[in-house]
């Protein structure tokens, strides 16, 4: 477990051997739910699924998060012996999670600084890339919309076939490595929460939190954190500040 860095010039620091930025999407990128509860959701996925499986197993019924449900559906069909269950279900879970996705897209807040922060990092040559549990239909949208489509070297959101392979597993880290063609300690993943950090950790990338929640934060820098911000401006700051380096605009 290392240090948690402070400050600019330590932000500075780590930015500098960075050559790619990977965002999660709800949080570091906007609000995309806003607090509000997604149970009506989850209730939705629970009924559709007892039409093909009748009855569900505990971590499934119990279960009232929109996308905390995915991963114990395909958990629950996984346990099964093969051709038990139809797999519609998991498409169906999908299908619903999506168009909620695509539908409060359209209406969430931009995280504040975060074009100011899309702009820093393009001046300094950094490149771009979500990575999230977010289907990726709903993420291009809103960077198009927001204006910064163009900006991001790819979308790697959530595997539309198997939920396993959300965060904390690192997949959607590990397909942003490849298509970048870089190693991981040359990306810096921006993130909100501690599955990202474990998706980070696992894929061997240094990791950045962005809450306001001193505890999770604490907890962020007890579990190797390399910073914990705020907001993006002090990040914005360090990148400007590389970016107006001498040796940064003789490149």
């Amino acid at each position: 477990m290392g240090k948690a860095i402070d400050g600019t010039a330590g932000l500075r620091a780590l930015l500098r051997p960075v050559r790619a930025v990977l965002f999660d999407f709800d949080g570091p990128v906007c609000d995309l739910f806003g607090g509000a509860s997604t149970a009506s959701v989850a209730d939705q996925i629970k009924v559709e699924s007892r039409r093909y499986w009748n009855s569900l197993d505990p971590d499934v019924s119990t279960c009232d998060d929109s996308h905390g449900i995915l991963r114990p559906l395909r958990e629950m069909y996984e346990r099964r012996p093969k051709g038990e269950l139809s797999p519609r279900p998991i498409a169906l879970a999908e299908e619903i999670v999506t168009a909620l996705e695509m539908k409060i897209a359209r209406s969430a807040a931009p995280t504040p600084e975060f074009t100011a922060l899309v702009d820093a990092l393009d001046d300094l040559d950094v490149r771009m890339v979500i990575v999230s549990n977010n289907a990726e239909a709903p993420i291009r949208d809103y960077l198009e919309r927001l204006g910064v489509g163009d900006r991001f070297a790819a979308v790697c959101g959530r595997d539309p076939g198997d939920a396993r392979l959300m965060k904390p597993h690192p997949d959607c880290v590990h397909r942003a490595l490849t298509h970048l063609a870089l190693p991981a300690d040359a990306c810096l993943l921006v993130g909100d929460q501690l599955t990202d950090l474990t998706a980070a950790r696992r894929a061997g990338t240094p990791f950045l939190g962005l809450t306001r929640d001193e505890v999770r934060a604490k907890e962020m820098r007890h579990l190797g954190a390399a910073a914990v911000l705020r907001s993006h401006l002090p990040l914005i700051e360090a990148a400007r500040a590389l970016a107006d380096a001498p040796a940064h605009r003789s490149r």
